[in-house]
């Protein structure tokens, strides 16, 4: 049986009101107590996808990310139902529809791994961790005319060595990247 898990007691400011600093279209600025933080607007969510080939290579992708002031190294993301018309869109589509748009691959299935926090001390944001199997090369990716995105295709095998390349170049590597190296239980097998 595994040992109970102690949760702490609530901050003091828990309780204390919310308060928007400034909106924008995509994200919120937001106070509570002494608190500052931000949120997706409108209630948007993300979410991020997992696609490994059956040649147990990894697809990633890179894009120049304007608040890092680089190019950041990422796995297939996007966000859920911002697109005109797709209030209601599941992050099962979203991801589908995010991981052929970004990097020309269709995925047979994908499988909800759960929501995650990327840095919950300063964005209340989470993304639903997606895993794509069955992938199939159907395009080229690179994402919308508003985007200027390269598909990286990486052996899963290399992929540290890949990240320390990258690293080296003076690039950025997003969080969950570090999810693929450190932790093979949530993305083995087919």
């Amino acid at each position: 049986m595994a040992e109970p898990i102690e949760v702490p007691g609530r901050d003091a400011d828990a309780n204390k009101p919310e308060e928007t600093m400034w909106q924008g279209r995509f994200v919120t600025a937001k106070r509570r107590g002494r608190w500052e933080y931000a949120s997706r607007s409108r209630g948007i969510r993300a979410a991020a996808i997992i696609a490994i080939d059956e040649e147990d290579h990894v697809i990633l992708v890179s894009q120049y990310r304007v608040p890092l002031g680089r190019i950041c190294l990422e796995i297939p993301a996007g966000l859920i139902g911002d697109d005109e018309g797709k209030s209601g869109e599941s992050a099962e589509d979203a991801a589908a529809r995010e991981l052929e748009e970004e990097t020309g691959y269709r995925a047979a299935r994908m499988e909800n791994l759960g929501e995650f926090y990327s840095s919950p001390g300063m964005v209340s944001e989470s993304f639903t961790l997606m895993r794509a199997h069955g992938l199939e090369k159907v395009g080229d990716g690179g994402g919308t005319e508003s985007e200027d995105i390269v598909v990286h295709r990486v052996p899963r095998t290399q992929l540290a060595e890949f990240v320390a390349r990258w690293r080296a170049m003076g690039h950025g590597v997003d969080v969950r990247i570090a999810m693929l190296m450190a932790s093979h239980a949530m993305i083995s097998g087919e």
